[in-house]
């Protein structure tokens, strides 16, 4: 596996592989690496020549200072996790001004409203930071298909809509939910759970096959009444719970035979921000 620091040897790599007509497969990351992650790069090997990942903690999707400082950064063990999966080719670990050379500024899409739903309500223009750097990162990769996990479904519709409004020749693939035994989605965030929580968040997992369940038989204020009830009696805080439209991301307050439906949750557990979500049968 290759490990490539800047842009310049890169992009040389890449010219390379477009002349022998690689295909390309491509799933970009924040690095602190785990199996959720590993499941794109299997995905990826499937269907293309060549795997590539790239490691970028990406500051223009941060709108809390605080959580850009508190992500963690573990660049060693991840290429060694990436090295050890025999899944990889390459791996992109750009520098600051090889993804923003003038300066770091996000640029400003039309996604069609899906950035507004849901954690772009709460994070204004967290939208626009991924849009930026995604772009940036398909520009300079060329990938032929690129690999998005569903545990960030809203971003993997916005990275649908980004490509088709750039009208770049790329085929963008979800990936199901990588989950620990317990249940709860893997995510960088778990590490900075005790044991404790990360045993008691199962419980988010748990409520959103109880959501599935529910549909079939009660309306849905009934069903946010009774998650918001077992959140509240833990200590886990319930920042928000929806079923929404998989296509619009908006909240539904009714579900139909013809669309399909999808629960998400947001919890807080002591300073740390989990999410995860279901698409309903």
């Amino acid at each position: 596996m290759e490990v490539f620091y800047d842009k310049k040897t890169f992009s040389e790599y890449i010219k390379t592989q477009k002349e022998k007509n690689k295909t390309i497969g491509f799933a970009p990351t924040m690095g602190a690496l785990h199996a959720g992650h590993i499941s794109l790069y299997k995905e990826a090997r499937q269907k293309n020549d060549i795997v590539i990942s790239s490691i970028f903690v990406n500051p223009t999707q941060f709108n809390n200072p605080e959580d850009l400082e508190k992500y963690p950064r573990t660049i060693d063990v991840d290429i060694k996790k990436l090295e050890n999966s025999n899944l990889v080719n390459a791996v992109y670990i750009p520098r600051v001004e090889d993804i923003y050379p003038d300066g770091m500024e996000r640029k400003h899409y039309n996604f069609g409203g899906i950035e507004n739903e849901m954690e772009g309500a709460a994070r204004p223009g967290h939208f626009d930071g991924v849009g930026t750097v995604v772009e940036e990162l398909f520009r300079q990769v060329q990938p032929d298909n690129a690999y998005f996990g569903e545990k960030d479904f809203q971003q993997l519709k916005i990275i649908e809509k980004l490509v088709k409004v750039l009208e770049l020749d790329i085929h963008i693939h979800g990936v199901k939910i990588h989950r620990e035994e317990n249940g709860l989605a893997m995510s960088s965030r778990n590490m900075r759970l005790s044991e404790i929580e990360k045993e008691t968040s199962s419980i988010i997992y748990k409520t959103l096959k109880q959501v599935n369940d529910w549909t079939k038989t009660l309306n849905i204020s009934d069903i946010k009444e009774k998650v918001e009830n077992i959140f509240n009696q833990g200590e886990m805080d319930l920042e928000y719970f929806m079923i929404a439209d998989e296509e619009t991301l908006k909240e539904v307050n009714s579900i139909s035979n013809d669309k399909n439906y999808r629960a998400f949750i947001v919890v807080n557990v002591g300073n740390v921000r989990l999410i995860d979500n279901l698409h309903l049968d």
